[in-house]
C-alpha cells in the first residue's frame, strides 16, 4: 500500500461525509470530502485518489453519472456507491456505467466501510502493478525484437534429439568479431 492512499467521500449531506470521516479516523487514510460530482471532479483534477465513496442520489450530478465520468477520466481509480435509496435499477445502472467496486446503504455498516476500502486499495495496488508489469514485459518485446532484427536467430532456442535446449559453446572469432562490430555501431 501507498504512504498515503487518499479517499474521497462525495455526499451532499455534510453529516454524511463527517461521520465517514470519524469512521476512518484510525485508519492510514488521507479522507477527502466534496459537496458534490462538480466539486469532487475539480479535486480529483488537483490530486491523485485511490477510492472515492459517491452517494447516488445528489442535487445536480447524481452518483451514476459522477461514478461514470470518474471511470472515464481516472479508471485507476476505485468506484464505491453509498445510497440511501437502493433499487435494482439504480444498482445495476451504477454497476454498468461506474463499474464500481461496491455498493452501500444508508445507514452503513462501519465495518463493512472500513474492510471495503481496504480490499479497494488492494485492488488498486494489485492493478497498478499489473499495469507496471504490463509496461515492463512491452518494452523488453521491443527490446527482443530489435535484438532479433539486428542479430537474426539470437532468440532461437535449438534443441537436442531428447527436446532439451541445446547451447552453442563455440563461437567462431569471425562471429565474435561481427558481434563487437555491430554493438560498437549500435553504441552513440
Amino acid at each position: 500500500m501507498q504512504t498515503t492512499c487518499k479517499v474521497l467521500i462525495v455526499d451532499d449531506e455534510p453529516h454524511v461525509i463527517s461521520a465517514l470521516k470519524r469512521a476512518l479516523v484510525e485508519e492510514p487514510y488521507l479522507v477527502i470530502g466534496a459537496g458534490g460530482g462538480e466539486e469532487a471532479l475539480r479535486l480529483l483534477q488537483e490530486q491523485p485518489v485511490q477510492v472515492v465513496i459517491s452517494d447516488e442520489m445528489m442535487p445536480g450530478m447524481d452518483g451514476v453519472e459522477f461514478l461514470r465520468q470518474v471511470k472515464l477520466g481516472y479508471p485507476e481509480t476505485i468506484r464505491i456507491m453509498l445510497t440511501g435509496h437502493a433499487s435494482i435499477q439504480s444498482t445495476m445502472q451504477a454497476v454498468n456505467c461506474g463499474e464500481i467496486y461496491r455498493f452501500f446503504t444508508k445507514p452503513w455498516e462501519e465495518l463493512q466501510i472500513k474492510l471495503a476500502i481496504r480490499g479497494a486499495l488492494e485492488k488498486y495496488e494489485l492493478e497498478r502493478e499489473n499495469r507496471r508489469l504490463l509496461q515492463t514485459v512491452r518494452r523488453q518485446s521491443q527490446e527482443l525484437k530489435h535484438l532479433e532484427q539486428s542479430f537474426p536467430g539470437i532468440s532461437a532456442l535449438r534443441r537436442d534429439a531428447r527436446g532439451a535446449i541445446r547451447l552453442e559453446t563455440e563461437v567462431s572469432d569471425e562471429e565474435i568479431a561481427r558481434t563487437i562490430a555491430e554493438c560498437n555501431a549500435l553504441a552513440p
